[in-house]
């Protein structure tokens, strides 16, 4: 499903954030991307979702080349991917029901089918009665619980998930992977990048290592 081959990324400054990185991950898997600090954890996640595009290499997706992909294609590859950032991107001035609609909205699905289907995504991530409220009055566990049913919501057959866990007390983070998990379960793919080592010792994933940019290690 996901596959790369020698992927380089350097940045105008000079900066090579990932230096030939091949892997290649089927689909079902549930993978955990891992490193330090400035590993080019996010770099690469960044890449697998075609928001940036390598400087050398190439990222095949369901058979599609990224970096050969005209830019009006793009948002028609990512209804296969669910995303969720380290920021999450929520809209605080809409309520979570809302935010979770939107990606519904861009699509075009229709007003009664996308009300289900939001409701159905909150209810699966534990926010069933909160969909009146707005983001500010969440907790950071609820935010990432919003921000992936957003991201689950039309069904995607890829998650993508960068530092799903960071600010979250052990508790909450320890709830967010569970949902994650949940997901990989009935068939999801879902990659994550991370330095939550417990969640490694819980779920014993694969693992892609990245050190300095280069892949160090790739171990199931």
């Amino acid at each position: 499903m996901i596959s790369t081959s020698a992927v380089s990324k350097r940045y105008p400054e000079g900066c090579d954030a990932l230096k030939e990185v091949s892997f290649e991950i089927a689909a079902g898997e549930m993978v955990f991307i891992t490193g330090h600090s400035g590993a080019g954890k996010s770099t690469l996640f960044r890449l697998l979702a075609a928001i940036e595009r390598p400087t050398s290499g190439s990222i095949v997706v369901n058979g599609q080349n990224l970096a050969a992909l005209r830019k009006s294609a793009i948002p028609y590859l990512r209804r296969n991917f669910g995303l969720i950032f380290q920021d999450q991107k929520l809209l605080f001035d809409r309520s979570v029901l809302d935010n979770v609609l939107l990606p519904l909205a861009i699509v075009g699905l229709p007003a009664r089918d996308a009300d289900r289907r939001a409701h159905a995504a909150l209810d699966k991530v534990g926010l069933q009665g909160r969909e009146r409220a707005f983001p500010i009055a969440l907790s950071g566990g609820e935010q990432q619980r919003l921000a992936i049913a957003r991201a689950v919501v039309n069904r995607p057959a890829i998650l993508l998930a960068d530092e799903p866990t960071t600010n979250l007390d052990n508790e909450s983070a320890a709830d967010i992977l569970e949902i994650f998990h949940a997901f990989h379960q009935v068939g999801v793919t879902v990659v994550i990048a991370t330095h939550d080592e417990q969640s490694l010792a819980r779920f014993s994933p694969r693992v892609l290592q990245l050190e300095h940019g280069r892949l160090a290690g790739n171990a199931a």
